[in-house]
């Protein structure tokens, strides 16, 4: 039984966020991306059928050349996956700020009694 891919496994990998982040932009012929990278083309087919694979990117024919273009709804559910930690990261952010301005006042009043 084959299981499906899913976005966090194919942004996982280094080279699959980099081949995102080119064609984030304007969609990119297979040649076109492989350029950008120290590989072989074989290798970035492999990654750009992963990223299809998970919908990430979509192929576009354009008479007998083929662009991959960014899926951006695809890029949402990772956003929308991160936006639970990002509540938390600002609750606590928040609750730092709220400790540090509580500490600075007591060393100014400190401060304040010396003169």
């Amino acid at each position: 039984m084959e299981t499906r891919r899913d976005i966090f496994q194919a942004i996982a990998d280094p080279t699959r966020r980099a081949i995102i982040t080119l064609i984030a932009l304007q969609a990119m012929t297979p040649n076109a991306i492989a350029e950008h990278f120290d590989t072989t083309r074989q290798a970035v087919s492999k990654h750009l059928r992963i990223l299809t694979e998970c919908e990430l990117v979509t192929q576009k024919q354009q008479g007998r050349e083929i662009y991959y273009q960014l899926e951006i709804n695809k890029m949402k559910q990772i956003d929308q996956w991160l936006e639970q930690f990002r509540k938390i990261w600002e609750s606590r952010f928040t609750q730092l700020d709220h400790v540090l301005a509580t500490m600075s006042a007591g060393r100014q009043a400190i401060k304040n009694n010396k003169k």
